[in-house]
């Protein structure tokens, strides 16, 4: 007996830790259903976007899930989402990314998981001080642009004498911007410039004020310019197949579009609990911008921003997971 002795306690030990990892080590993750296995999320390079990121993580997580984030092409993001190396998408904006989403998605392995209350446009336009300064009479009107002296009042040293417009990083939309100005017959006046990073066309709003110089920039809503005062240009209607890679001309602006979710096609089978959480997340216009702000106005980390929206909206999220 005393030689079984070590044995007798050594099995006990294996059949309490059993007992433990089946039933108790991971009640809540268990309770739901889902795996183990972290729900791999997204970052791209705008703010709304990487703190959503962080706020949905926070909530798969209270659910009792992992969660991992990867830094992610914009572009490319659907089909690693397709292939199963990124698990979902928060925030597919049709006029940026639609056709990438709409290529994945024909392929099979993507799961369209339907839009948030938000609606988007994603365009050209100016902070409001530009019209309170009379810099371009007849904006928002786009045929303001063809007033020779409206684009001097947008040179800067490196726009070769021209108004120059600062669009977003050209992995966003191409070359999409400067093939438009050319079709509508500004490029005599104006050119297009590609900034680095969102950051940097919120350097050049805050820069152009500064100075008491015209601004035209890329930017979106939802956004935290929403509160701050931002007019978007308007260009001739969007209309389907109007853009040079659709076979149009790119004589129109964006249209009033989607923002979408977008799952791996196993999700809702590996993690059923967060799948169906996700499929019910739905932030309006006023949410995302809220989330931008903390970052783009209040200087907080994406994670801290995510951690206090969270804190502060329990009543919008937490019903998305019952």
């Amino acid at each position: 007996m005393k030689n079984k002795l070590p044995l007798l306690i050594g099995a006990i030990v294996v059949i309490a830790g059993l007992v433990f990892f089946l039933g108790g080590g991971d009640k809540t993750a268990k309770k739901s259903g889902d795996s183990s296995a972290p729900i791999v999320i997204p970052t791209h390079n705008w703010s709304s976007q990487i703190v959503m990121a962080y706020v949905i993580g926070g909530i798969f997580e209270s659910m009792g899930n992992n969660v991992s984030y990867v830094n992610a092409d914009s572009q490319a993001v659907y089909e690693s989402i397709r292939i199963g190396d990124v698990t979902i998408s928060h925030e597919v904006w049709e006029s940026a990314f639609g056709k990438s989403f709409t290529t994945a998605l024909d392929k099979g392995g993507l799961l369209d998981w339907g839009d948030h209350e938000a609606r988007t446009l994603e365009d050209m336009g100016y902070p409001n001080w530009v019209t309170d300064k009379g810099l371009c009479p007849g904006l928002p009107d786009w045929t303001a642009l063809k007033n020779p002296d409206c684009a001097k009042n947008f040179v800067t040293p490196d726009s070769g004498g021209k108004g120059r417009m600062l669009e977003g990083p050209q992995t966003w939309h191409g070359d999409l911007i400067p093939q438009r100005v050319d079709a509508l017959g500004l490029g005599d006046l104006w050119m297009v410039k590609f900034a680095g990073s969102a950051d940097a066309l919120w350097a050049e709003l805050a820069a152009a004020e500064k100075e008491g110089r015209g601004t035209i920039i890329f930017n979106w809503t939802p956004n935290f310019t929403d509160g701050a005062g931002f007019t978007f240009i308007d260009f001739p209607p969007y209309t389907a197949g109007c853009r040079p890679e659709d076979g149009g001309d790119g004589k129109c602006g964006s249209p009033d579009g989607y923002l979408k979710k977008a799952v791996h096609e196993d999700f809702p089978k590996t993690h059923p609990a967060a799948a169906a959480a996700f499929k019910k997340m739905s932030f309006t216009t006023s949410h995302i911008g809220a989330m931008a702000a903390l970052v783009d106005i209040d200087k907080m980390t994406h994670e801290d921003a995510a951690k206090k929206w969270l804190a502060d909206n329990e009543s919008v999220w937490k019903p998305f997971t019952k």
